[in-house]
């Protein structure tokens, strides 16, 4: 399916909002809300359950309490269900200044755009796809990557390879940040990259990032949880863990993650210095596809609907139709997720692995 991308993010206008919440919109490489001010993402992986985690008020009032209290001022959610009623829950994530980035993992994942706290929709995950070219109906209006190569106290902005993220993505004409970050790999979780994504390092090129993730299950990423572990056979258990009820934080990784935010508020540029500069900025050229890297030759145009994969064509993509890109050195860290879609790319120095956002009607 092809959709229409827009080189501005400025969402359809609302038949019906929620609780006033500034908008959100792409302006060269980074956002800003209506004050003009520059936002940087403090965001948290959010999907309690394989359904829609955004159709239980109540749980939401709990959830969005208890991330203000964390610092977050973001969700991503990986599925919904697009005839659910998403009003209660919109609600109180706008009422403590919290945005939301849901994946299009389906074709019916359709929502009605009807929420000024939608940010974004991401319709690729962890896919290798275009940042560049010369089409503006084709462009993107962000690009982010999953990385889970910063682990544990002993690792650096040099050793994780952040700073060859930085060195790639400096330049970018759209805004970049962090679809997933937290790796579990060494025990306990310091979150120190945040220091650099939302610090003098990175905070000039990158918009923040979204750390994995919400709720604790067998994963063992949870930054909270809702009780003791239950029984298969509980209305509210998946995988044998409680999907609803008071959140607690679970120690030392809650702590940490908010200490560390606590400490971060990058101000950024405001638009209306930006803005000149930002009109005079152009999309890289696309390069030629190249082994275990770019999988497209140059500027090729989208797939249109029903068009099929020529693996031996020149000028699509390349015969391993994959696009994880595979470590090289990292520290491999736990399969992640059996309520959410969310899955982890190492290895980010070869190339930026994304996901890209479709300006489509939804919510």
């Amino acid at each position: 399916m092809l959709f229409t991308i827009s080189s501005i993010l400025a969402f359809v206008a609302a038949v019906q909002t929620v609780s006033a919440i500034s908008k959100i919109s792409t302006v060269g490489s980074k956002f800003f809300t209506e004050d003009e001010n520059q936002f940087y993402i403090k965001g948290i992986a959010y999907q309690l359950t394989e359904d829609d985690p955004l159709i239980n008020t109540d749980q939401c009032k709990l959830d969005a309490k208890q991330m203000q209290d964390l610092g977050a001022n973001t969700i991503r959610v990986y599925h919904v269900d697009p005839n659910g009623d998403h009003k209660g829950c919109m609600s109180a994530f706008a009422d403590v200044g919290i945005y939301l980035f849901v994946d299009l993992d389906t074709f019916s994942t359709w929502l009605n755009a009807q929420f000024d706290n939608t940010a974004g929709v991401f319709v690729g995950n962890e896919v290798l796809n275009t940042a560049c070219g010369e089409t503006p109906s084709e462009s993107l209006d962000f690009f982010s990557l999953n990385a889970y190569e910063w682990c544990g106290a002993d690792s650096s902005y040099m050793i994780s390879g952040y700073s060859q993220l930085q060195a790639n993505a400096s330049g970018y004409s759209i805004p970049i940040f962090f679809s997933e970050t937290g790796c579990t790999a060494v025990r306990p979780r310091t979150f120190q990259d945040q220091s650099a994504i939302l610090g003098p390092q990175m905070d000039g090129t990158w918009s923040g990032a979204i750390v994995y993730e919400w709720i604790q299950e067998a994963n063992d990423y949870g930054l909270i949880s809702y009780g003791p572990s239950a029984a298969a056979t509980a209305t509210d258990a998946v995988g044998d863990y409680t999907r609803s009820g008071t959140p607690t934080p679970i120690s030392p990784d809650y702590s940490n993650l908010k200490s560390q935010w606590a400490t971060l508020s990058p101000t950024g540029v405001k638009l209306s210095d930006y803005s000149p500069s930002a009109s005079k900025q152009s999309p890289p050229a696309c390069p030629v596809s190249t082994p275990d890297g770019w999988l497209v030759n140059g500027n090729v145009a989208l797939p249109t609907v029903g068009q099929t994969l020529e693996r031996n064509a020149p000028t699509t993509a390349t015969s391993t139709p994959s696009a994880t890109v595979s470590a090289t050195g990292a520290s491999a860290t736990p399969t992640k997720g059996t309520a959410n879609g969310g899955r982890e790319i190492a290895g980010m120095s070869i190339g930026l692995a994304g996901v890209m956002l479709g300006f489509i009607v939804w919510l």
